[in-house]
This record gives structure tokens, sequence and C-alpha cells, in this order.
């Protein structure tokens, strides 16, 4: 027998003659409307393939060593630069005492008066270049009986005011304004704190922490530290002569509060959960007191998170993230394409508040709660650092042979369906046929 009538026996898809095939309207039709069904079902299909998907995973967070950036910009309409420090502790015992480096403080016009820019630096008080410019170059201050500071301008001298001021920090000395001081009088130290009384302040810019449990705070008034106490020379702050409407306060408004970096704006739209809104809780919030002795506190728990995208590379990430010189702390994973991680961070807030002279909270409607007395004004962030990490890792839910098999259900789904229907249809006309002609 022919090798030809061999696979002839096996032929599955056995033809009918041209003769044998009737075509009838409805056939046409069906015909038509299953090749649009199954145009819109692959497209759908094809749709599902590329889509991607986002498959979160929880897994205890092995990292050591590693630090981590606070990026803020806060505003205090009622009080101005001058009087306005930034502290950072931790419990591994590290302090950061008057943070300036990468902090910015913009002097801000009264609130009667636009609350305006008016100078973008921390202070000219704090210049000790620009003070001891024109100074004799063998001029050597006195620095008020207290012993010189060591990162001073002239060894064992005071040059200027503010050199003087850190020398009374160093001792817990008030220092007040600056009264009997010959650098401050000079300087004009008195006469420029007191045109500055009514002005605001706002705070921008990137603090780097060690990733371990601690707090950084803005408070009024040089801050000093000696053993486990920390304090602030609050004599300059407080102003009980002068009008409810001109003290100072620690009202104030966070425009922006966020640890490790920004998501890109494609990114927090394809991702659920990582917009600006619920990955910074605290932006935009607004706290307002008349009291100077009022106390802001922000208990915070921030939670490890990495985005993985869909050319991840564990290797390539993990040889880039552990380059800190290659890839800086807070652009990890933008700058590598895709197969590099973005290592970021989400956290949750709570907040307290509470006049520090102590009381009841009946106003509020609350007579059994009651505050006890002392501590420091200011506005205080305690956050702690979860165990466990999130991994938003990229994928594609199907695969091409998955893609490939589904086109092919669709086809002969549709296609099955639409010859019983057209079958159905056409012995229905028939038998209707046949009544009427009997």
């Amino acid at each position: 027998m022919p090798a030809k009538s061999r696979f002839t026996r096996l032929d599955a898809f056995a033809k009918t003659v041209e003769d044998a095939r009737i075509r009838t309207t409805s056939g046409g039709v069906i015909t038509i409307a299953s090749l649009l069904i199954v145009l819109w079902l692959v497209w759908g299909e094809w749709a599902d393939y590329r889509r991607v998907v986002v498959m979160p995973e929880l897994i205890v967070d092995k990292s050591r060593g590693e630090r981590m950036e606070i990026h803020m910009n806060m505003t205090f309409p009622r009080l101005p630069c001058e009087l306005t420090t930034l502290d950072v502790m931790d419990v591994s015992g590290e302090q950061q005492v008057g943070v300036a480096h990468g902090v910015s403080k913009i002097r801000l016009a009264p609130v009667n008066e636009g609350s305006g820019v008016l100078e973008v630096q921390s202070l000219d008080l704090h210049s000790p270049s620009e003070a001891a410019k024109h100074l004799d170059p063998n001029y050597c201050g006195e620095c008020g009986g207290a012993p010189a500071p060591p990162d001073v301008i002239k060894p064992g001298c005071c040059s200027t005011c503010e050199e003087v001021r850190e020398a009374y920090g160093q001792q817990q000395w008030a220092f007040g304004m600056g009264e009997n001081i010959e650098q401050c009088q000079r300087e004009g130290y008195a006469e420029k704190l007191r045109a500055q009384r009514r002005e605001g302040c706002r705070i921008e810019g990137v603090l780097r922490v060690n990733k371990v449990v601690g707090n950084f705070h803005v408070a009024p008034g040089r801050s000093f530290s000696s053993g486990n106490m920390h304090a602030h020379d609050m004599e300059n702050y407080l102003q009980p002569d002068a009008p409810v409407a001109e003290q100072h306060t620690m009202t104030h408004e966070i425009h922006e509060l966020r640890f490790g970096p920004q998501l890109p704006v494609e990114l927090a739209d394809r991702w659920q959960w990582t917009d600006h809104h619920h990955t910074n809780p605290l932006d935009d919030t607004k706290q307002a007191t008349d009291e100077p002795l009022y106390n802001y506190m922000y208990f915070v728990k921030v939670v490890s998170t990495s985005y993985l995208p869909l050319g991840w590379d564990p290797l390539f990430s993990s040889s880039i993230h552990s380059a800190y010189d290659k890839a800086p702390l807070g652009t990890h994973g933008f700058g590598y394409g895709s197969q590099g991680s973005i290592e970021a961070h989400q956290y949750s807030a709570t907040s307290h508040k509470r006049p520090l002279l102590g009381g009841s909270d009946a106003a509020e409607g609350h007579k059994e709660r009651t505050h006890a007395a002392g501590g420091i004004p200011g506005v205080f962030f305690n956050y702690d650092i979860s165990p466990m990490k999130v991994i938003n890792r990229e994928a594609r839910p199907k695969t091409f042979t998955g893609f490939l098999t589904g086109v092919c259900a669709i086809i002969g789904g549709t296609l099955t369906v639409a010859a019983a229907l057209d079958r159905g249809l056409y012995e229905g006309v028939m038998r209707v046929k046949k009544l009427h002609s009997n």
C-alpha cells in the first residue's frame, strides 16, 4: 500500500465535497459574529498576557549596618530661624546636635504679612567667617568665662558671637541676648534677634540616620547634652510680656515627611498603595496653638520596602546596593534601569500633643485624662524600625505558552459553539418548512 494511503487512514479532519455543502444566510451571519467574538477575546487574552501585576511578599529584614534618609519640609510660622534647632539621636548613642549640613532654614515674613520668603539660609548670625572677616589677625576674644570650643577660628579664643554661644552651650549656661559680650555687641546680635522676633521659619532638607530606633525633633533654643540629659536654652523663646498673637509657639505644618526615596510617578501609578498620600501619611499635617509651652509628638513605624521591576537581577542589584559610592543613598534603583531594585520605606504614624504645664483635657471633653507637667516645647518624631520587610515584585500573570493555549481555546470553543448554534438554527428552519409543506 502506498505511503500516502497509510496517512490517509489517520486523517481526523475528513473533508466533504463542495457539492455536499449547504450554505445559508444565517450561517454567514453566525460566521461574521464568530470572527468578531474571536478577535475581541484574543485581544483580551493579549492584554492579559501583557499585563504586569505586583506580587507582595513579607519577609524578615536581615539587613545590617544600613543608614536611612529622612526627607523633611516643615514650616513654623511663629518661630524664627534663629531659635530653631534640629537634633537627632538614637538608641545606638549617636547624636546630631544642631543639625545644619544638608538642611536649609528659610526665613519667612510674619503671618500677618503673608509669610513670604525673606532669605534662604540658616541665619547670618551663624556665619563665623563673615563675622570675623574684618578682625585684626592678632585678635583673641574672651569666651565669657567659659573654655573655648575646639572648632574655633583661632585656637583658645572666641572670635565671634557664635563661638561664645557655642562655649556657653558646652558649659550648659544660658546665653540670653549676649549682654556684655564684646563680640555680640560688635555684630549687633541683640538688634538682629529683636528684628526677627515675629518671623517664621521653614526647615527643609535631608537627614542621614542609623537604621535603628531613634528620634529627631525641632525645638527652640540652642541644645546641649550632659550625660543622659538633653536640654535647650529657652531664655529667648519665652516672651511673657509680648501680646498673645506675637508670642513664639510650636505651631507647625508638615508639608512633606518621608523616609527614603520617593517613587517615580509612573511606578506609583502602576503599584497600588504607593501614592503620595498612603506612603507619607503625615504630609500636609497642620497643628496650631497659642500656648508657648506645648509639645507635639509623632510616633512613626517605618517598614522597609523593596520594589523589584520585571528585569530585576538579584546578583546585579546586590552588588550595586552594597557599593554606596556607586549607588548613593536615596537613589538606589533609579539609575540602573530594571536590573536594580528600588529600596524605599513606608510608615504609619500616630500623634499626641500636650501642654507642658500639665492639667486635664476637660476642654476637649476628657476630664478623666490628665497630662504630666514638664518637658521641652517642640515637635518630636519618634521612629521605630519594623523587623519585617515588604517586597513588591513585578510579574506577568501569564506565559507566552499560556497565551497561545488561551488563543487556541478561544478559537476552538467559539467555532464549536457557533457550529452548534448554526446546526440548531438550520434544523429548526428545515422542520418549520416541513410542517408548512404538510
